[in-house]
C-alpha cells in the first residue's frame, strides 16, 4: 500500500474514532435527564423485581415517580404506573405474589398518601386505604389480606370544615419543629392493622407517641414496629422496637432495651423477622450522648428472651439488613472508607463475608424467598442502577442512564495525605476534562454535609459539572466522617471547625504540591454541614477566591430553638445559658466574621426546618456589613433538600456562574463581552 494511502486509512480511523467519542461534558441542563432509581423489591419467587424511577416533569416543575418492573434475566422491563403529575413508591410485593402494593398521592391536589393496589403482572390500580391524615408506611400481613399500616392523625375531626383561614399553630412540646413536617403539635402517627376486603381499619397503639417501620412476623402472630417512650419521649433517642398481636386492645411488649437507640427512623431500615419469628434483626447505635457519631451495628434480637446480641462488632456501619432465606445469616450493607459493599454475616460466627467490591456505593437490598439477591448500587461513573448477584459477579438489570454515555465524564482519583497533626486523611481529586499534565487549574474543595457522611465512589453531578467547566475538584472526608470508624467520626465532637479545618486544607495544600491546583484560584464549597464547615474555612483562611455556603449556620447561639436539633444541641454542646463557652467556640465564623475576605455566594430554602434561613442571612449580612463581595439566595417553599428541578438546576448554575466570577474573571468578561 502507498505510504498516501496508509496516511488517508488512519485519518479516516481517527476520524471515525472522534465521531465516536462524546464531545460534550456533564451541564447544568443535564440535571433534568438524570433518573433516580430506588426502592428494589423482589418477588417471593424470585422472577421479577419492582422498582421505583423518579424523574423530572419540567411542565409542571416537580420531580416525579413511577413503577418499573423487571424479569430476572434482565430481559423484559416494563413501567407499571404512568402518572406524570402524581407519583406511587414504596412497592412491595404481597406474600403469595399476586398484587403489588405501593403509596401514592394521586386524587387531586390535596390528596393524602395512601396505600393502592395492583394486580401483580399490571392492570388498573385501586385505592385500598382512605386514612383522613394519610399513609406513612405499610407492611403486608403473611397472608396477603391485611396490611400493617403507619397513618398519621388527621388535622381536624372527622366531619369538621376546613376552616377560612390557617388556624393558629399551638404546641406545647419539647421539641416543636421537623423538618418537612413543620412544626410539631398534637397530631401523631400509630400503627393500625387494616383489612384489605372489608376496609376495617383497627388501632393498635393509641397514646401520646409516634410509631414507624412496621413489620409482621413471617407466622402473622406479632408486628414489631418502632417507637420513643417516657415521661417525654421528645426530649431523648431511646428509640425500641416493640411488639403487639394485631387486634384492637392487646397489649404492647418492649423487646429490646439497649439505653440508646434500637433502630433509629433515620437510618430508613425496618426490623428484620427471621424466616422462622423467632428473632429479629436490626441496628442499634451508640449512648444518646454519641448522637450520630457511634457506628450503627447489626443486632440481633431474641424475640422470646429480649436478649440481644452484635454477630459481628466491627467499628463501621451497617445498613438495611435481610434475612437469607435458611435464617443462618443476614445480608447487609457495610460502610467502609470511600465504599459501601454488599456483605453476608453469618449470625452464628460473625464472619463477615463481602459479596461485592471495588470502587463502589451500594445503597440497598432485597432477598426473595428462595435466595435471589439484587442490590442497588453504583460508582462515579454511573448513577444508582438494579443488579442482580449471580454468584461472585453483578448482573445489570437496570440501564436507566444509559445516555449518559454521550457525555465525556471525568474520572475520579483516590488522594491520601497527611493532616497538619500526621492524620491520614482520605478523598478525591477530579481534574477536568482535557485536563493536560504539569498544568495548574482553578480549584474547587467540596466539602460534605453531616458531618458524619462521606463523599464515596458515586456519581456526583455537580463535580462533573464542574469539571466540564474546567475545575479541579478537591473532596475530603475529614476527621468527623463516617467510613473509619468510631474515634475518626468523633474526633470533631463539640469541636467543630477545628480538625476538620486543618484536614480539609490539608488536602488542598495536597493537590497544590502536586501541581494540579493554582493556588492563586481557589474556592470553597458545601451544603448543609458542608456550608457550616464552609464558613469556618473561609474564617480561618484567606486563600480562597470564592464560596459558596447552602443551608448552613455559624450563630449556634442563634439557632437553638430555630432548628430541629436541641436535643442533640444539648447532648453534644450542653445549654447556652451554662455552656456558653461551648456555644461561642462553635460559633468562630459569626462571631470572627471580620476575618473573612472571601467572595460568598449564601443560599437557603425558606422552609427548611433541619438549618434554617437565618443561619445564611445572619452570615450574609455580616459580610455584607463589611463591604466583602457576597449575595444570598432563597429558595421559596424548600425543605432542606431542595426537590423543584428548576432549583436545583438554578443552585448549578449559580454555583458554576460564582466561582467563574471570582477565579476566572477574563472568562467572565469575555462571555459578556458575546
Amino acid at each position: 500500500m502507498h505510504r498516501t494511502g496508509l496516511i488517508g486509512v488512519v485519518l479516516a480511523l481517527t476520524a471515525l474514532t472522534a465521531a465516536a467519542q462524546p464531545q460534550q461534558g456533564f451541564t447544568p441542563e443535564d440535571l433534568h435527564r438524570l433518573v433516580e432509581v430506588a426502592e428494589p423489591s423482589l418477588s417471593p419467587d424470585g422472577e421479577w423485581l419492582v422498582y421505583s424511577v423518579s424523574t423530572d416533569n419540567l411542565e409542571q416543575d416537580k420531580k416525579v415517580s413511577d413503577l418499573w418492573r423487571v424479569s430476572w434475566d434482565g430481559k423484559r422491563r416494563l413501567q407499571l404506573t404512568h402518572t406524570a403529575e402524581h407519583s406511587e413508591w414504596r412497592p412491595s410485593w404481597s406474600p403469595d405474589g399476586q398484587w403489588l402494593a405501593f403509596l401514592s398521592d394521586r386524587g387531586g391536589e390535596d390528596a393524602e398518601t395512601q396505600v393502592w393496589m395492583m394486580a401483580s403482572f399490571g392492570g388498573e390500580a385501586r385505592k385500598v386505604t382512605s386514612f383522613p391524615g394519610g399513609v406513612e408506611d405499610f407492611v403486608w400481613a403473611p397472608d396477603s389480606r391485611q396490611l400493617a399500616v403507619i397513618a398519621v392523625d388527621p388535622e381536624r375531626a372527622e366531619g369538621k370544615e376546613k376552616p377560612k383561614n390557617t388556624a393558629p399553630i399551638v404546641t406545647d412540646r419539647y421539641q416543636f419543629k421537623e423538618d418537612i413536617t413543620g412544626y410539631l403539635g398534637a397530631r401523631r402517627k400509630h400503627l393500625y392493622a387494616f383489612d384489605i376486603a372489608s376496609a376495617k381499619a383497627e388501632l393498635l397503639t393509641p397514646g401520646n407517641h409516634d410509631e414507624q417501620l412496621p413489620a409482621w412476623s413471617p407466622d402473622g402472630r406479632h408486628i414489631a414496629y418502632v417507637t420513643k417512650r417516657g415521661t417525654d419521649p421528645d426530649r431523648h433517642l431511646n428509640y425500641d422496637i416493640y411488639l403487639v398481636e394485631p387486634k384492637a386492645g392487646a397489649t404492647e411488649r418492649r423487646l429490646t432495651s439497649f439505653p440508646g437507640s434500637d433502630l433509629d427512623p433515620y437510618w430508613g431500615t425496618l426490623p428484620a423477622w427471621s424466616p422462622d419469628s423467632t428473632r429479629i434483626a436490626y441496628l442499634q447505635s451508640g449512648e444518646d450522648k454519641w448522637i450520630y457519631y457511634a457506628p450503627w451495628q447489626l443486632a440481633v434480637v431474641d424475640v422470646r428472651t429480649g436478649k440481644a446480641t452484635l454477630p459481628a462488632p466491627i467499628d463501621r456501619c451497617f445498613y438495611k439488613p435481610v434475612w437469607a432465606p435458611d435464617g443462618r445469616s443476614v445480608y447487609t450493607l457495610i460502610e467502609h472508607s470511600r465504599v459501601t459493599w454488599l456483605s453476608r454475616v453469618d449470625v452464628a460466627t460473625g464472619k463477615v463475608q463481602p459479596l461485592t467490591s471495588g470502587k463502589r456505593f451500594d445503597t440497598d437490598v432485597t432477598v426473595s424467598a428462595n435466595g435471589r439477591v439484587a442490590v442497588l448500587g453504583g460508582d462515579a461513573q454511573h448513577p444508582f442502577e438494579v443488579h442482580a448477584l449471580d454468584g461472585a459477579r453483578l448482573r445489570a438489570l437496570t440501564d436507566h442512564n444509559a445516555w449518559l454515555s454521550s457525555r465525556r465524564l471525568a474520572a475520579v482519583e483516590d488522594i491520601t495525605f497527611k493532616s497538619a497533626d500526621g492524620t491520614v486523611i482520605e478523598g478525591f481529586l477530579m481534574k477536568p476534562l482535557g485536563y493536560q499534565p504539569g498544568r495548574r487549574v482553578p480549584t474547587i474543595l467540596r466539602i460534605h454535609g453531616g458531618p458524619v457522611y462521606q463523599f464515596s465512589h458515586e456519581f456526583m453531578s455537580d463535580w462533573q459539572a464542574f469539571a466540564a467547566r474546567g475545575y479541579a475538584v478537591v473532596a475530603v472526608n475529614p476527621r468527623g466522617s463516617s467510613g473509619r470508624g468510631f474515634d475518626f467520626a468523633r474526633a470533631i465532637y463539640a469541636d467543630w471547625g477545628n480538625k476538620d479545618v486543618q484536614d480539609v486544607l490539608a488536602g488542598v495544600d495536597h493537590v497544590v504540591k502536586m501541581g494540579v491546583a493554582d493556588p492563586e484560584r481557589l474556592a470553597v464549597g458545601g451544603w448543609s454541614y458542608g456550608s457550616i464547615l464552609t464558613n469556618y474555612v473561609i474564617a480561618s483562611d484567606r486563600r480562597f477566591k470564592a464560596a459558596t455556603s447552602g443551608a448552613g449556620s455559624s450563630n449556634m447561639l442563634g439557632n437553638y430553638g430555630l432548628d430541629q436539633y436541641v436535643r442533640e444541641y444539648e447532648l453534644e454542646l450542653g445549654k447556652p445559658w451554662k455552656d456558653r463557652e461551648a456555644y461561642e467556640r462553635v460559633s468562630y465564623p459569626f462571631l470572627h466574621a471580620d476575618r473573612i475576605t472571601t467572595a460568598t455566594l449564601f443560599l437557603c430554602a425558606e422552609q427548611d426546618f433541619n438549618v434554617p434561613c437565618n443561619g445564611a442571612e445572619q452570615m450574609y449580612q455580616a459580610l455584607r456589613s463589611q463591604d466583602v463581595p457576597s449575595a444570598l439566595v432563597v429558595y421559596p417553599g424548600q425543605n432542606h433538600g431542595l426537590t423543584v428541578p428548576s432549583y436545583l438546576k438554578d443552585r448549578l448554575e449559580r454555583y458554576i456562574a460564582w466561582y467563574d466570577r471570582f477565579l476566572k474573571p477574563a472568562a467572565v468578561s469575555q462571555d459578556q463581552a458575546r
